[in-house]
Protein backbone atom coordinates (compact mmCIF):
# COMPACT_ATOMS: atom_id res chain seq x y z
CA UNK A 1 0.00 0.00 0.00
CA UNK A 2 1.18 3.35 -1.20
CA UNK A 3 2.17 5.63 1.53
CA UNK A 4 0.03 8.47 1.56
CA UNK A 5 0.85 12.55 0.04
CA UNK A 6 1.26 14.95 3.21
CA UNK A 7 -1.58 17.60 2.71
CA UNK A 8 -0.08 20.60 1.18
CA UNK A 9 1.21 23.74 3.27
CA UNK A 10 -1.43 26.02 3.83
CA UNK A 11 0.07 29.01 2.01
CA UNK A 12 -1.62 32.27 2.42
CA UNK A 13 0.73 34.63 0.37
CA UNK A 14 -0.71 37.86 -0.99
CA UNK A 15 -0.91 38.24 -4.49
CA UNK A 16 1.52 40.69 -4.40
CA UNK A 17 3.71 38.45 -2.63
CA UNK A 18 3.24 35.43 -5.40
CA UNK A 19 3.93 37.50 -7.99
CA UNK A 20 7.12 38.96 -6.42
CA UNK A 21 7.67 34.82 -6.09
CA UNK A 22 7.08 34.31 -9.56
CA UNK A 23 9.80 37.04 -11.01
CA UNK A 24 12.32 36.22 -8.67
CA UNK A 25 12.16 32.85 -10.37
CA UNK A 26 11.94 34.05 -13.85
CA UNK A 27 14.86 35.90 -13.25
CA UNK A 28 17.17 33.69 -11.63
CA UNK A 29 16.56 31.41 -14.96
CA UNK A 30 17.01 34.39 -17.05
CA UNK A 31 20.51 34.43 -15.28
CA UNK A 32 21.17 30.51 -15.78
CA UNK A 33 20.30 30.65 -19.40
CA UNK A 34 22.49 34.10 -19.85
CA UNK A 35 25.37 33.72 -17.63
CA UNK A 36 27.38 30.74 -18.60
CA UNK A 37 27.38 32.29 -22.08
CA UNK A 38 29.33 35.59 -20.75
CA UNK A 39 31.66 33.46 -19.23
CA UNK A 40 32.08 31.11 -22.02
CA UNK A 41 32.84 34.59 -23.98
CA UNK A 42 35.16 36.04 -21.62
CA UNK A 43 37.04 32.66 -21.45
CA UNK A 44 37.33 32.62 -25.44
CA UNK A 45 39.06 36.25 -25.27
CA UNK A 46 40.68 35.34 -22.44
CA UNK A 47 42.50 32.44 -23.59
CA UNK A 48 41.84 33.23 -27.83
CA UNK A 49 39.42 30.31 -28.61
CA UNK A 50 36.26 29.95 -30.28
CA UNK A 51 34.32 27.94 -28.65
CA UNK A 52 33.52 28.46 -24.84
CA UNK A 53 30.57 31.44 -25.62
CA UNK A 54 28.55 28.75 -28.16
CA UNK A 55 28.80 25.92 -25.89
CA UNK A 56 28.09 28.38 -22.38
CA UNK A 57 24.74 28.92 -23.98
CA UNK A 58 23.86 26.08 -25.23
CA UNK A 59 24.70 24.80 -21.79
CA UNK A 60 22.96 27.86 -19.99
CA UNK A 61 19.62 27.11 -22.32
CA UNK A 62 19.58 23.37 -21.29
CA UNK A 63 20.41 24.20 -17.39
CA UNK A 64 17.70 26.59 -17.90
CA UNK A 65 15.10 24.15 -19.87
CA UNK A 66 15.87 21.56 -16.69
CA UNK A 67 14.91 23.98 -13.89
CA UNK A 68 11.50 25.08 -15.56
CA UNK A 69 10.79 21.48 -16.20
CA UNK A 70 11.43 21.31 -12.71
CA UNK A 71 9.23 24.16 -11.65
CA UNK A 72 6.10 22.37 -13.78
CA UNK A 73 6.36 19.20 -12.24
CA UNK A 74 6.22 20.84 -8.89
CA UNK A 75 3.26 23.20 -9.50
CA UNK A 76 1.67 19.83 -11.79
CA UNK A 77 2.05 17.84 -8.00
Amino acid sequence: MPAPKPAPPDDRRSPVGEALAWSTRIMAIGIAMFLPGVVGGWLDDRFGLRFLGPAGFLVGFAASLFWLNGIAVERKD
